[in-house]
Parts: C-alpha cells; sequence; structure tokens
C-alpha cells in the first residue's frame, strides 16, 4: 500500500508539474511579438485605399504592355522573334493571345521598347507610364495607339489559416482583402475572422493593421485595399488553440505515463 501511495503522490506531482508548465499560447507565433506601433491614422497616404494605382515604378519591376488598337500588340512590323528595340538587361518576351509582351525595368529606370527604344518610367504611376508611352508611340510608330500597360510583378504574401498560403498577385489596381482571401479558398475551420493581420510599409517600421471580418463594416474600410508586399496574417481561433494545448499535454504525458505503467507491471511481477 505504501508504494501504491508513493506512486500517487509522484504521479500527481508529475501531472501538476506538467499543467503548470504547459504553455498556453498557440503554435503560430507569426507577428505576435510587435514593437509599439504608430497609430494607423497617421498613415493617410497608405490607407486611403488607392490600393496600387498610386505605386510608382522601380528598376527590376517587370511591365506587360500591349497595344488594343492592334493583335499584334506593339508594332504590326515587329518580327515574332523579335524580343527587344535594343540590347541591354530589358527583355520583351512574348506572352499568350490577348496578354502583350512582359518588359523588366532597368537599374537606370528604364525600359527599352519596340522601334523607340529605351524610356524613362521610374517614378511614374502605371497610369503616367501608359500615357507616356503611347504617346511616343503615336508620334512616332503608330497610328491611334490604345496602349495598355501593367505592373505584373506586384504581390501579397499570405499566411496562418488560410487554405492555400503563397504569394498571390495583385492583378488589378484595387484589390480586396476579401478578394485575395477567395482567390486562395477561403479561411480554415481554424481560422479567427476576428482576428486578422495586415503587415504594411517598410519591414524596419511596418505598420499593423487589424482586421476583423466578422464585422460587415469592414468591407467598407478603405485600409482592406491591398498594396504591394503587404503581409497577411490570419490566426487560429480559440478552439483550434485549445485543441493544440490539449494535443501537447497528451504528447508530455505519454512518456510519464509508460513510466508509470511500468512501474505498476514490476511491481505486481515481483509481489505475486
Amino acid at each position: 500500500m505504501r508504494f501504491y501511495s508513493a506512486l500517487f503522490i509522484i504521479s500527481s506531482f508529475y501531472f501538476s508539474l506538467v499543467l503548470t508548465s504547459c504553455s498556453f499560447k498557440q503554435q503560430q507565433v507569426l507577428f505576435e511579438h510587435q514593437a509599439p506601433v504608430v497609430d494607423s491614422s497617421t498613415f493617410n497616404a497608405t490607407n486611403n485605399g488607392s490600393g496600387t494605382s498610386d505605386y510608382h515604378i522601380k528598376s527590376q519591376d517587370i511591365l506587360q504592355i500591349r497595344n488594343l488598337q492592334n493583335a499584334k500588340y506593339i508594332v504590326d512590323a515587329l518580327p515574332s522573334t523579335m524580343s527587344s528595340g535594343s540590347s541591354g538587361s530589358s527583355s520583351g518576351t512574348s506572352g499568350n493571345a490577348g496578354e502583350g509582351q512582359t518588359y523588366q525595368v532597368e537599374d537606370d529606370g528604364t525600359v527599352a521598347l519596340p522601334l523607340i527604344g529605351h524610356q524613362m518610367v521610374a517614378g511614374l504611376t502605371r497610369t503616367e507610364a501608359q500615357k507616356k508611352i503611347e504617346s511616343i508611340y503615336s508620334k512616332t510608330e503608330l497610328a491611334n495607339p490604345i496602349i495598355d500597360l501593367k505592373i505584373v510583378n506586384l504581390k501579397v504574401t499570405l499566411l496562418g489559416e488560410i487554405r492555400v498560403q503563397g504569394n498571390y498577385a495583385l492583378t488589378k489596381d484595387k484589390t480586396s482583402l476579401v478578394e485575395i482571401i477567395g482567390s486562395a479558398g477561403g479561411l480554415t475551420e481554424l481560422a479567427n475572422e476576428k482576428n486578422i493581420k495586415i503587415i504594411r510599409g517598410d519591414p524596419k517600421k511596418p505598420q499593423i493593421i487589424d482586421v476583423d471580418l466578422s464585422n460587415i463594416k469592414t468591407l467598407a474600410d478603405p485600409r482592406i485595399i491591398l498594396q504591394n508586399n503587404d503581409i497577411v496574417y490570419i490566426a487560429q481561433n480559440k478552439r483550434a488553440i485549445k485543441n493544440d494545448q490539449l494535443q501537447n499535454v497528451t504528447t508530455t504525458l505519454q512518456p510519464g505515463l509508460i513510466i508509470l505503467n511500468t512501474a505498476l507491471i514490476i511491481y505486481t511481477l515481483i509481489h505475486r
């Protein structure tokens, strides 16, 4: 009996030690530890719902350009094997039908285009660059061109409780958080729709935007219009956290239970 009493005391102590030392934080700790963040109301320029319409082109950006007045996009006379109007790091790559060709902005901020050569586009918005290229082609090469220009490398990153995590292209100027979540297959059953974070701006001093998708008024919030390089993180809900805690406790207790069972078996065999 003394043995069983001692065994009970030891096992009780073991269980208490495990339960009190068990972490109650969710397993996904991304973005949980934050430095003081400036009030988002001071970031008017990044919260006005403009999306990528006021994004300024930078070197290494990739532009997709086509002439909507011409089935061959830029110029009729351009050979299909010709990739660019000049030598350099910019390159023109044929796209699928209706998509136009893509050209990379060089380190000096210019893009090399068929027949008109290098044109400075760095610092311009998509609309400004589109109008500039359209104007140059209309004066030198094309009759009444309608130039369509897209910046195809703009993206956001989805992490956490989302069906398909990863990078998603911003294919239009104004793409909302809800649209991107839909593109990723929606939230998982473990997601906390009240705890969604958008990390925006300079990585050294990011702006954290808390989003509650359980509130329908959120749909009218201009802050959920996504911008280039936004990171969207969806946290777990309380039920998922509790399940993780239970699983952690079970995993931690398992070696102790094996030891106790082994001790009981040995004791029973000895005292037969």
